[in-house]
């Protein structure tokens, strides 16, 4: 039986093809009916003004679809009813939960795959960044450049530090093996309840442990899943627990952190540094003043965006394609009761 597959993203030509090669499918790929990306790897991109003839058109490819790469970018709410014929929907970001819920799909008789695992790599690579840019001093190094100032000074070394990552996912598991590569002892904290086997983990962190973790720990990164249960997670009471030479790295989405409390927290030197690619609102205001602390790495949600994700979501697409069309479970399936 033959598949059909509508693509409702921007992807680059010779990947439409490898999906195509898959034989035994239909590819409905329309780049002049999709958002322009501004970026590579954009998935979101710039919404098209389309003509009537044109809205048309693309909702008789909905009408068509029995798969989708990546969500409705017109009328994501009604996918439902727009798409009479849709089984499965392959999402292109790890964190759906949101998008499910605002628009009632997580409700839907629909299968629905995250891209979980696909952007472990350069998110790990962001941590990392960000503990070794506090720890080797690039705050000081950056200041006295723009001064020319020349003064030897000592940093500190990020091997025997400890870090706890929160949330060991496909993105935790890559951020405690790179962890664990060079040195730093990585704790972790999953969803109560659930045994967790990570290689380089050393320590599993029960949720009612937090509390009590937080005061050993160096570098606190955070990559779970923005939840009922994670939301505010880290209070200003749980930041006021984190030693004063503290990191805190957030991959995962600003709700899950008290802004405010972690801004006064910076402001006053109560903490080291915090390097942020997710914050409460987004694009960060200009006048927010998180722009304006230099203990502060602020990335405007694009960590986890590398030239080469769209090779790999497509990887992880033909993957479960074929898993699909036998019959088999598929990787990354969304769970609308834990919200991922």
């Amino acid at each position: 039986m033959t598949t059909t597959i509508l693509i409702c993203s921007y992807l680059e030509p010779e990947l439409v093809e490898r999906i195509e090669r898959e034989g035994d499918v239909t590819v409905i790929y329309r780049p002049d009916l999709l958002p322009t990306p501004r970026y590579t790897c954009d998935h979101t991109g710039t919404p098209r003004e389309l003509s009537e003839a044109q809205v048309a058109q693309w909702r008789d490819a909905l009408a068509r679809a029995e798969v989708t790469f990546d969500f409705d970018w017109l009328e994501v709410a009604h996918m439902t009813e727009n798409c009479p014929k849709l089984r499965w929907i392959q999402g292109t970001s790890a964190g759906i939960g949101g998008l499910m819920e605002r628009t009632g799909l997580n409700a839907a008789p629909l299968v629905t795959t995250t891209a979980g695992g696909v952007h472990g790599v350069p998110l790990a690579e962001f941590a990392l960044t960000g503990a070794l840019y506090f720890t080797k001093g690039l705050v000081t190094l950056r200041r006295w450049q723009a001064a020319h100032h020349w003064q030897r000074f000592t940093t500190q070394q990020l091997r025997g530090r400890r870090a706890l990552v929160v949330g060991l996912g496909g993105m935790g598991r890559e951020i405690v093996r790179l962890f664990d590569a060079v040195g730093v002892e990585a704790w972790g904290m999953g969803r109560p309840g659930r045994e967790y086997r990570v290689a380089g983990l050393s320590r599993l962190v029960e949720r009612r442990d937090l509390d009590s973790a937080l005061p050993e720990v160096d570098v606190l990164v955070l990559s779970c899943p923005l939840t009922k249960e994670t939301e505010g997670m880290i209070g200003a009471a749980q930041i006021a627990l984190l030693p004063a030479h503290a990191v805190v790295v957030n991959v995962s989405r600003g709700q899950l952190v008290d802004q405010v409390a972690l801004t006064e927290a910076l402001r006053t030197g109560r903490l080291a540094g915090a390097c942020l690619d997710v914050f409460d609102v987004e694009p960060l205001p200009p006048e927010d003043p998180l722009w304006d602390l230099d203990n502060v790495i602020v990335s405007p949600h694009s960590a986890s965006t590398v030239a080469s994700e769209n090779e790999a979501l497509v990887d992880l697409f033909i993957d479960n394609l074929g898993r699909f069309r036998r019959g088999e479970p598929l990787k990354n399936l969304y769970d609308p009761v834990a919200g991922y």
